[in-house]
């Protein structure tokens, strides 16, 4: 199995433990964390060509990731 790279705890090494904390007590982030992550393992899977896709659709989905990306990273930060 390869390694995924981008994942939460790689891109917020120092919010782990908030993370956590959140993942149990917000719902709201509880749901974008695990969209994240399925988007994420989606990305992954057509990068490394176990399920490929269009470049276009690919891209997208990036934009999505990257989205979520900057909407989890606010609200650690106001977590902390």
């Amino acid at each position: 199995m390869t390694h995924t790279p981008h994942e939460l705890a790689e891109e917020f090494p120092d919010k782990v433990e908030a993370m956590h904390k959140l993942k149990s007590s917000d719902a709201h982030f509880a749901k974008l964390f695990e969209e994240y992550h399925e988007l994420n393992r989606t990305i992954h899977r057509a990068e490394t060509n176990v399920e490929p896709m269009e470049d276009l659709a690919e891209g997208e989905l990036r934009k999505k990731r990257a989205a979520l990306k900057d909407e989890i990273s606010r609200i650690l930060a106001k977590a902390a």
